[in-house]
């Protein structure tokens, strides 16, 4: 390859070409269109490669998500290259006048190829290797842009999260390891791991975050397996600065899996590396789970997310609605909060049928209409367990007076069926905690809490125990 731009341009222009194109054909249309799309070649000299795009957000993207695949592929094309830099112009040139500098507009960053891509021959790559670093090339594609801080409502039931979310997303140094969020399907944890995401990468673009589903790392790692590749799996996702998996009840019962996240959890804890994790229950509940890894997801910050209630309902549909053109009244947004306690998703998803209906239809919002659009939904969701109902069900059940629900008796025949109506009030109703409390003779909300939890490590451990609240659980929901 030719030092310089000019003798050589028609041979490095087809280098290129075939470089864009296997990139393209690696991360997807969606992802290359998004950020790769714009990146054109600026200038060969030597062993290094400048590839130019048009603003400092690109470049770091480009820097964080697809370098090593970059140097990869310009490897392939000629065996001296040894390292790409992403620079910044305003206005990139296609073909450059040999030894014109490039128009940067803050230093650059040099992206060098890892010594083992160096010695590595391109025919020594095998398909579990290219799947390992996918996983970080696509990840910005699984981040979802409308999933920020800045459209995240805060309430009572998920304050401590969002708090604890932006600390670690904000914090210098790692504040709590790991983070651990969890909470029933629908009420903001995904949310939560994508706004931290977006939060560290927009403010600092130089710290790699890996964000993916336990199932994702499970795959990854049956792949690395089967190719015999598990020392670059080990690397990959040992080297990040902030790891980040959701949904981590997926492991459970995958011993292989388990181990190997221990050791990858183990390895960047003891570098001071971030971890935050989700799941949907808290780490003592994980059925399955060996007890190592229960023990160390435990060890940093547990933070749940609870049932929403009606004030935090109602705050969500005022935020949509304001970014929506379609005129929605007080009254319709009222009506939705109390009407549709299931979860977040389920809110929003009614929401989104109320204004497509107005746009496609050309009817304005009213209650009439929305009773109209919703009703397969409203009447769904007009089958709502009571606190009463629970009461009374669990007492007979225990074979107890429905009195001592709300009496002062703490003997454990008595106290332990109260707990666990507590517990499946929370479970199952949207009521606050102190709601509950006052619901079983004024308790106050830490009483609930301790019940809760208490439920909770017993069905972790006595599984006769965990099948009786769970038939419970059914019966009431039938």
């Amino acid at each position: 390859m030719n030092d310089y731009w000019g003798s050589g341009d028609s041979a490095i222009l087809e280098q290129w070409q075939r470089v864009r194109a296997r990139l393209r054909a690696d991360v997807g249309d969606a992802a290359f269109n998004s950020w790769l799309k714009p990146l054109t070649l600026a200038e060969v000299i030597g062993g290094r490669v400048r590839v130019a795009v048009p603003t400092r957000l690109m470049r770091d993207w480009i820097e964080t998500n697809y370098a090593d695949r970059l140097a990869e592929l310009w490897r392939d094309e000629d065996t001296h290259i040894e390292a790409v830099e992403v620079i910044v112009e305003p206005t990139p040139t296609a073909i450059r006048p040999a030894g014109a500098p490039p128009l940067v507009t803050r230093p650059t960053r040099t992206l060098p190829l890892r010594t083992s891509e160096v010695s590595r021959s391109a025919n020594d790559e095998a398909p579990g290797r290219q799947a390992v670093l996918e996983a970080v090339d696509r990840l910005q594609a699984t981040l979802d842009p409308r999933f920020k801080f800045n459209s995240f409502v805060v309430g009572r039931s998920n304050e401590l999260a969002h708090a604890a979310a932006r600390r670690v997303a904000e914090a210098p140094k790692v504040p709590f390891n790991p983070l651990f969020l969890y909470g029933s399907v629908g009420l903001g944890k995904t949310h939560l791991m994508h706004a931290i995401a977006w939060h560290i990468l927009e403010r600092a673009p130089g710290r790699t975050v890996l964000y993916l589903s336990a199932e994702k790392f499970m795959y990854q790692f049956i792949r690395a397996l089967r190719y015999k590749t598990i020392m670059d799996f080990k690397e990959q996702f040992r080297s990040v600065d902030v790891l980040m998996i959701d949904d981590i009840q997926f492991i459970a019962g995958k011993d292989s899996t388990q181990e190997e996240f221990f050791h990858t959890f183990n390895a960047l804890v003891d570098e001071n590396r971030q971890v935050v994790v989700s799941a949907d229950k808290l780490p003592s509940g994980l059925d399955g789970m060996d007890e190592r890894l229960k023990s160390r997801l435990g060890c940093g910050l547990v933070a749940d997310i609870h049932q929403t209630d009606y004030e935090l309902r109602l705050g969500i549909l005022q935020a949509k609605g304001e970014t929506s053109d379609v005129g929605i009244p007080p009254k319709v947004l009222e009506f939705l909060a109390h009407k549709i306690t299931s979860n977040v998703r389920e809110l929003e998803g009614a929401l989104n049928r109320i204004l497509a209906h107005a746009t496609l239809v050309g009817r304005p919002v009213t209650l009439e209409t929305t009773q109209e659009v919703l009703h397969d939904l409203l009447r769904a969701n007009d089958r709502r367990v009571t606190i009463e109902e629970i009461q009374k069900r669990v007492a007979e059940h225990f074979n107890i007076r429905l009195a001592d629900m709300h009496s002062a008796r703490r003997a454990r025949a008595v106290a332990r069926p109260r707990q666990v109506a507590m517990y499946l009030a929370k479970q199952l109703t949207s009521r606050s905690l102190p709601e509950i409390g006052r619901k079983f003779g004024g308790r106050d909300h830490t009483t609930v809490m301790h019940a809760v939890r208490k439920i909770e490590e017993l069905r972790s451990t006595d599984a006769s125990f965990s099948e009786d609240v769970e038939l419970l659980r059914r019966m009431l929901e039938m």
